[in-house]
């Protein structure tokens, strides 16, 4: 139990880059997607991030969220004995106290009023056998949501074996067993059912992806804290390069960025395969080496302000959005 919940908020953090004398990856390509807002999804600590997106960063990820394996916005409160005891399923979570603090942050104006949030659609995830967040922390964020937005469309799904990690239906570890990329094969098209349940009816998924549709871009200009790493990737099917088409984000948890297993979560998560052929761009933000084990900050290791809507890494995924939705020039 210890050493699972060390995977989550371990104060270790390993020392990847791009070498020094490496030219730095291409730019973040301007593609024109839709203006209408994006989607995103996550796991782990991406899940909570992804959460953190949908309520902070106002119309820009209100139209969905998936979260797999996360908990309630706010649960760490700032401290890290939170994060490791009730968000993670250790103790009883309030989640009356944090709907009234996620209210008071609309109050004080950390984050936008969550009024474009109300018609949202929402998919949670939570493994049967997921021993790092217990599956009552995913059922406390479903209460929190469906208290701050009555009228979302949420859905939840708990029933499957799976330990703590990203489900697919292809290649992966056992179901059942936390590994490195922490990739699970249960059986499960995770990333086709979060996907139709954010968007809608979608044509059927790629059985071969096109070559070069997944790139790697330069992520320093939009932070340049350790925290975030030289450099993200990005999926982009060859019909998106001529403009229009929607964008999905999609967060990876503890020990999944770049410097762990390298582009595995980018490559192997189930989602391009959607993507490829429904013209949707997905966007794969990474951590860096000065991030907590790889972590997305949802206790606050980068300092008080994480929640809110000028937080530096939700402030650079955004960035990174209004990159994709500009157009090319020329």
């Amino acid at each position: 139990m210890r050493l699972a919940a060390l995977l989550l908020v371990s104060t270790l953090a390993t020392a990847h880059a791009l070498a020094a004398d490496a030219p730095p990856p291409p730019e973040l390509p301007r593609l024109g997607v839709q203006a209408d807002g994006a989607t995103v999804s996550g796991v782990s600590s991406g899940a909570y991030l992804a959460v953190q997106l949908h309520l902070s960063q106002g119309p820009l990820f209100a139209r969905g969220v998936a979260a797999v394996a996360g908990g309630p916005f706010g649960c760490a409160q700032g401290s890290v004995l939170q994060a490791l005891g009730p968000c993670l399923g250790r103790s009883p979570i309030d989640v009356p106290l944090l709907v009234q603090r996620t209210q008071a942050l609309v109050t004080q104006g950390e984050i936008p009023p969550l009024t474009a949030q109300q018609d949202a659609r929402v998919y949670l995830f939570s493994g049967a056998k997921d021993t790092v967040v217990n599956v009552a922390t995913t059922q406390a964020l479903q209460a929190q949501l469906q208290a701050l937005m009555p009228h979302a469309h949420i859905t939840a799904r708990t029933d499957v074996p799976a330990a703590h990690g990203w489900v697919v239906d292809r290649e992966g570890s056992d179901c059942d067993r936390m590994a490195a990329p922490h990739l699970l094969n249960c059986g499960v098209d995770l990333a086709g059912a979060l996907l139709q349940h954010l968007l809608g009816p979608l044509n059927a998924r790629a059985e071969a992806l096109p070559e070069g549709a997944l790139r790697a871009f330069d992520q320093r200009p939009f932070h340049a804290g350790p925290d975030l790493g030289p450099q993200g990737f990005v999926f982009v099917p060859p019909a998106c390069d001529a403009g229009g088409c929607r964008v999905h984000v999609a967060l990876h948890g503890c020990q999944m960025n770049a410097g762990f297993v390298g582009d595995a979560f980018a490559r192997r998560s189930g989602l391009n395969a959607w993507a490829a052929t429904n013209r949707l761009v997905v966007l794969y933000p990474q951590t860096g080496p000065g991030a907590v084990n790889g972590c997305w900050d949802w206790w606050g290791y980068g300092g008080a302000e994480y929640l809110g809507r000028n937080a530096p890494q939700m402030k650079a995924i955004a960035g990174m959005v209004a990159r994709l939705q500009e157009r090319a020039r020329g």
